[in-house]
């Protein structure tokens, strides 16, 4: 469990510099065809399915990769 705790704080320390010095790296996220977004006067609501989807196989495949 602290292999996995140690990893999972590298891996946010590493994500975090990244986008502090590359903010426009995650652009992408949430502008897929596929993603909803519904803006009226008063209330906005977005949810990124497609983005979800691709974040999911990205990770499973990294993760599949790492316990070989």
């Amino acid at each position: 469990m602290a292999k996995w705790l140690m990893a999972a704080g590298v891996l946010l320390l590493l994500l975090g510099v990244a986008l502090h010095y590359a903010p426009g790296l995650l652009n992408w996220f949430g502008k897929l065809p596929g993603d909803i977004r519904i803006e009226s006067e008063r209330s906005r609501t977005f949810i990124p399915i497609t983005s979800m989807i691709v974040l999911s196989v990205v990770l499973t495949i990294l993760v599949n990769l790492f316990r070989r």
